[in-house]
């Protein structure tokens, strides 16, 4: 680990690891075992650059890594020119249905669009802003003119509508690059309230067509129905436009397998499942889609994705492969293993060396010491605890604070206190995979 970690990045990774959640910055500091995943999500990045898609569910229970896995692939992409979104599943925003949870699912995606120059969300504008402006240093160094020159803008106009062309002829694509070029012609008549319609309209926030003809002249609006039209087209856009793709990260399924009524759940699935067969069939591109789920939502064949014939069939692991107990990273699920007990003991060398580079303190907790920390930990909430470092992370970085304030307390006082008690383990067999815990994964 470098002996110097900025102090937003150690800020975050210790503020996030002590509340029990995913940190969004710095997650390279501490990743551990996931090479063979994170290897194979790699190799799928290479090949939406080249033009072709993917989708991937990264299925484990709760603590075995799937925030972690998507976080840390989401900043492996932004790191490698690609635009980011992602969004978790709740009960108001779903994959299909109307009343409007639908779109709000593309809502939450288009507020967390993310570049590596934009990497906290909100990068629609600027994405649109850095386009035009690149478009407008082209025309003057091929024209040798001056914005303020005339003839200028035609010729910035003429380049911007070859770009919006390509994306017309793709399903709902002409009502795409007709707002696209609305957002042009406000940024050339320094047009605020243009520009701001345009980007409502991308961002699907017009609830009628009424009032998005009004405003920019078009006749369609983004809604429940076909807001996944619009994710494709924006992956053609963005990779026309300099960038390599766009990845579409979508955790906390489990939302859809809760859903009591069996038509709604079904037609999730079935809009999953047509987001699967695009990927994999080729009928889009540059585009890449990792969705993170439980075991239940995947296997339950009852109400999870196992309960349709067409989902099982596409997603059920090969006999050959289950009987051998070998993992298979290459295929459309990713099954996240637990941490090993060596792999959890060099997580929390790494998060003491974090936390001692924060604090700007020398002395560390020795091998031995995390080891104690660890049998300690097992000890007392029983050996499934391993299943779930989430719990033991939480404990850990609690432990380091109390250590850090109190210099005279040796780690063998604090384990040995009556107060020490660890946080109660989600154990393996009693997981309820449809509560509310809110997973640290690594």
């Amino acid at each position: 680990m470098a002996a110097k970690i900025p102090k937003r990045v150690s800020t975050a990774l210790i503020n996030a690891l002590g509340a029990g959640v995913v940190p969004r910055i710095g997650l390279d500091h501490i990743a551990v075992g996931r090479e063979r995943e994170i290897q194979s999500l790699l190799q799928d990045l290479e090949n939406i650059a080249g033009g072709g898609a993917a989708f991937r569910l990264v299925v484990g229970r709760y603590g075995a890594g799937k925030s972690f896995t998507l976080q840390l692939i989401r900043n492996h992409a932004m790191e490698k020119g690609f635009v980011v979104a992602d969004a978790d599943i709740t009960p108001d925003r779903r994959l299909s249905g109307s009343g409007g949870v639908a779109v709000a699912t593309y809502r939450e995606l288009m507020r967390n669009l993310a570049t590596k120059s934009r990497p906290d969300g909100g990068s629609l504008a600027p994405i649109l802003e850095r386009w035009i402006a690149g478009i407008q240093t082209q025309v003057a160094q091929e024209t040798n003119t001056k914005p303020n020159d005339a003839g200028f803008d035609e010729h910035v106009e003429a380049k911007i509508r070859e770009v919006t062309k390509d994306v017309a002829d793709l399903v709902n694509g002409f009502e795409f690059a007709n707002v696209i070029i609305a957002y042009w012609n406000g940024y050339r008549a320094d047009d605020d309230t243009k520009k701001e319609s345009a980007l409502r309209w991308l961002r699907g926030e017009f609830a009628t067509k009424t009032e998005a003809k009004a405003a920019l002249g078009v006749r369609v609006i983004i809604d429940d129905d076909n807001w996944y039209d619009y994710i494709k087209l924006l992956a053609k856009f963005v990779s026309d436009i300099g960038y390599k793709g766009l990845l579409i990260f979508l955790d906390e399924v489990v939302h859809l397998y809760k859903i009591t009524t069996t038509v709604s759940r079904q037609n999730n699935y079935d809009k999953l499942l047509a987001m699967f067969n695009d990927a994999m069939q080729g009928r889009v591109g540059y585009l890449g889609i990792l969705v993170g789920g439980t075991p239940q939502f995947l296997e339950d064949n009852r109400r999870g994705l196992y309960s349709d014939p067409a989902w099982q069939r596409r997603t059920s692991q090969s006999r050959f492969i289950s009987k051998a107990g070998i993992q298979d990273a290459i295929g459309p699920v990713i099954r996240l293993e637990p941490l090993s007990q060596e792999e959890i003991l060099q997580l929390l060398q790494r998060l003491a060396e974090v936390h001692s580079i924060h604090y700007a303190y020398k002395k560390s907790l020795s091998a031995a010491e995390l080891q104690q920390f660890l049998g300690a930990i097992v000890g007392r909430m029983g050996a499934d605890a391993l299943l779930t470092p989430g719990e033991i992370v939480r404990d850990f970085i609690s432990v380091l604070n109390v250590l850090q304030q109190n210099p005279k307390l040796t780690l063998d006082q604090l384990l040995r206190s009556s107060n020490f008690q660890p946080t109660p383990a989600h154990q393996n067999a009693q997981v309820d995979e449809n509560s509310e815990f809110a997973e640290f994964t690594v």
